[in-house]
């Protein structure tokens, strides 16, 4: 299973109402080295966007730190006017070099991010606006309550959070609606496992960023690599697969510049791991991690 064709995947409903399928699309690396500048091949690039789409990803994932900004610009000109075609993306970390990411949670510097999302993107309403860090600089409340302001205003459909504690999500919900939240998960790392439980327990989507890291399980001799044999399917697409029998409200986005990638990664959506293979996986996951 090492190439992509037209699949079925399942579905999340995103805030208890915009459906979604749970293999998603992450746009960081349509960008140069470092996550920093253009990338090297700009067609390439909105070819993958497009034939994401034509595949069946429907959920699409960025940030205006990505480049900064060029892969918001990328994914408007790919796929404006967005049919059926929900896009996420975030604000919270200033970039003014390759290798700095400063959270930035002022407020007012959050609400002119938005407005400057929106005009990249063409669009009146962000589908899910994330705080890509709560800055400890500011209060979070204030952080959480800017976002509140701009759904309230329509210019946010939903609200999401990324790199959040499960201490931290209680006390962002009990300043607004919270749907989504972005942490580093994967077959190997996976610290995060207390606030996928939370969301899983209260329906909120759970996107894991770095989805495909697999350390020492890729080695020949490793679990990874006999069970994808057997499905005839990549250890790449095996992590996912795992990543999507965890749990439901499990979202992973899986980014590529690249479409014979892209099509590997979208096939994983089509592979039926076993409970024992389920288990072999994990177990082996955390003995490596």
């Amino acid at each position: 299973m090492t190439s992509g064709s037209s699949r079925t995947a399942p579905t999340f409903l995103l805030g208890g109402e915009l459906p979604v399928n749970r293999l998603g699309f992450g746009a960081m690396r349509l960008t140069g080295p470092g996550v920093w500048g253009p990338p090297a091949d700009r067609d390439e690039c909105l070819r993958v966007l497009r034939r994401a789409v034509d595949l069946g990803v429907d959920f699409i994932d960025t940030a205006d730190s990505y480049g900064p900004y060029i892969s918001e610009d990328l994914i408007r000109e790919a796929l404006h006017p967005y049919d059926g075609v929900v896009i996420a993306t975030k604000a919270g970390l200033l970039r003014t070099a390759p290798d700095v990411w400063e959270p930035l949670g002022f407020p007012a510097y959050l609400r002119q991010e938005c407005e400057m999302s929106l005009r990249r993107l063409g669009t009146d309403t962000i589908d899910l606006f994330q705080l890509h860090r709560i800055a400890p600089k500011f209060p979070a409340e204030d952080q959480i309550g800017e976002l509140a302001k701009l759904q309230q205003e329509g210019k946010v459909r939903h609200i999401g959070l990324s790199e959040v504690s499960v201490d931290q999500l209680t006390a962002a919900r009990a300043v607004a609606p919270i749907v989504s939240v972005q942490n580093m998960y994967n077959l190997t790392m996976r610290a995060a496992e207390p606030v996928l439980d939370a969301c899983e327990a209260d329906g909120i989507a759970f996107i894991p960023w770095f989805p495909l890291a697999a350390g020492p399980l890729a080695a020949a001799d490793g679990p990874l690599h006999r069970i994808a044999a057997e499905h005839h399917a990549t250890p790449s697409q095996l992590a996912l697969a795992w990543l999507l029998k965890r749990s439901p409200v499990m979202l992973p986005i899986p980014g590529t510049s690249k479409v014979a990638h892209l099509e590997e990664n979208v096939a994983a959506a089509q592979i039926d791991l076993t409970d024992a293979e389920f288990e072999t996986l994990g177990n082996a996951g955390a003995a490596a991690s």
